[in-house]
């Protein structure tokens, strides 16, 4: 797996962690640790290319998971299997594809 990959997975992982913990805030609870989340989600962005983390964001703003694995040449974000010469390649290089239905980034773990 590339570094912009790994990066771009714990990029969406955080952003996970700071949308639960303000919708935990909501509920009326106080959270400690947000602002050392937003200094790390800052560094990693910094680490991604501008136009590859411009796209992370968009698709983050209409989907909750922005960037999902392939298993069995199956999108787990929308589970629909993908073509056989889109598999082939992505297990091969670290080039980041696109599902054809959900929109999605993907990286396979098989």
């Amino acid at each position: 797996m590339n570094k912009e990959l790994e990066a771009l997975i714990t990029l969406q992982d955080i952003d996970l962690m700071i949308e639960e913990s303000n919708e935990v805030e909501k509920l009326g609870f106080s959270i400690t640790g947000c602002s050392e989340l937003e200094k790390a989600r800052e560094e990693i962005a910094s680490r991604i290319k501008k136009p590859l983390l411009f796209r992370y964001e968009r698709l983050r703003a209409k989907l909750k998971r922005a960037i999902v694995p392939v298993k069995n040449d199956i999108c787990l974000g929308c589970f629909l299997r993908q073509p056989t010469s889109i598999g082939a390649k992505g297990r091969e290089e670290s080039e980041l594809f696109t599902c054809e239905n959900c929109g999605r980034m993907l990286y396979w773990l098989d």
